[in-house]
């Protein structure tokens, strides 16, 4: 909910405002916007635009279907919304994937182990490959590493499990990774730094949103928005001054 007699769209534009000089990526997702019909769209692309151009925007869509249904997706959050990357749900093989991956100069980030509860419903369930079992989020990493032909795929992997996060880190440990859960979701800040960086403490997008954005619900909600990016930047690099990988 935002402060009254502040549209979505000013709400957003502050928020950017606010902020930009922090942060290294903004996340958008699609869910919110489409729940506000034809209008939604139009501030979802007027969002995109106002954010500067050397700041990457994530479309968090989750788009995962036939390879002619996918590549609709891919070209209306690429080049119709113009994101730079966009969340992908890998659970119809490849060929749901390849078309937002042939889009060399965007990003892929592609569901692996996320922050909900509920994720272990599958996403932790063993499975054979090549004669060991392991649970089915190592193996879409593997297949994600795999299909990164490019360099443009990278991993969306929830801070709260911090010991699959470390895995996936210490398996993969070239990939970016997307990892959500800070904040609202409980996720722990100093072990997903440690886990989630790579050996040059890079490679990983921390994403923290409710927690930020609704800072606070009143008139100063811009400047709440800022003190708490502000704050959790510098939580990020006093761990990374003092990581210890592993």
């Amino acid at each position: 909910m935002m402060p009254d007699q502040v549209s979505v769209f000013e709400f957003n534009r502050a928020i950017i405002e606010a902020t930009a000089d922090l942060v290294c990526a903004y996340k958008l997702n699609f869910a919110f916007y489409e729940a506000l019909e034809d209008e939604g769209f139009d501030i979802l692309k007027r969002t995109v635009k106002h954010i500067p151009d050397d700041i990457p925007v994530i479309g968090d869509a989750k788009r995962g279907d036939i390879g002619n249904t996918a590549r609709a997706y891919a070209r209306s959050i690429f080049t119709n919304f113009n994101f730079d990357a966009a969340t992908v749900n890998p659970y119809l093989g490849f060929d749901s994937v390849e078309p937002f991956i042939q889009y060399r100069d965007r990003g892929v980030f592609i569901l692996c182990r996320t922050s909900n509860a509920g994720a272990v419903d599958f996403q932790a369930l063993r499975t054979e490959l090549e004669g060991s079992s392991r649970p089915l989020f190592e193996i879409v990493a593997l297949k994600a590493s795999q299909w990164n032909t490019h360099g443009n795929i990278g991993l969306v992997v929830g801070a709260t499990y911090p010991q699959e996060l470390k895995l996936i880190r210490t398996n993969h440990p070239d990939m970016l990774l997307l990892i959500p859960g800070i904040g609202a979701q409980g996720g722990d800040l100093a072990a997903t730094v440690r886990c989630g960086v790579d050996a040059r403490g890079e490679k990983a997008i921390i994403n923290s949103s409710r927690q930020i954005i609704y800072a606070s619900r009143g008139k100063d909600f811009a400047q709440a928005a800022r003190r708490a990016a502000a704050e959790l930047r510098d939580q990020i690099n006093r761990h990374l001054a003092t990581r210890r990988p592993g």
